[in-house]
């Protein structure tokens, strides 16, 4: 591993940079990145109990930000790819998101299939303002439920 990753790691760790970290790795794992957020989410969390609002607001913003970054890819990619224009998955999915609109991005938040759908959004030139609300609602639900569930709240 290179030398400045060992010391971006080093650096993120320290207690201090707590919501810096949850903020970049939820940023990061909302794009089409595979790299899941929950883990460094509920270790913030279990470490400082008292943490628990500020960390769900900050992996809520920073996985809608992330997002917002899928959906402006798809955005331009629409500019430069129409290669899949004709196939019937494509087709039915296309159909399927212009129904909803940016209602659809409230699924943002689900594994595989959401960082995607963020992404087609923008493909689509769904509304930029409306999607990013409906991510973060989607989002800060999943975060919320989740951590809350990681924490025993609800048992």
């Amino acid at each position: 591993m290179p030398a400045w990753i060992d010391h971006l790691l080093a650096l993120l760790a320290l207690p201090q940079y707590g919501l810096s970290t949850v903020f970049l790795v939820s940023f990061i794992s909302a794009t089409l990145v595979p790299l899941g957020s929950e883990p460094v989410v509920f270790g913030l969390v279990k470490l400082s109990p008292e943490l628990f609002w500020p960390v769900v607001l900050t992996a809520t913003a920073g996985n809608t930000l992330g997002g917002a970054l899928d959906w402006w890819i798809g955005c331009e990619a629409h500019k430069v790819v129409d290669k899949y224009r004709h196939s019937s998955h494509h087709t039915r999915a296309l159909a399927w998101l212009e129904k909803l609109g940016p209602k659809a991005c409230l699924l943002a938040w689900l594994p595989a299939i959401g960082d995607p759908l963020c992404a087609v959004a923008g493909w689509l030139k769904l509304p930029f303002w409306p999607c990013l609300a409906y991510m973060a609602v989607g989002k800060f639900a999943r975060y919320t439920l989740m951590t809350a569930a990681l924490m025993g709240f609800f048992g």
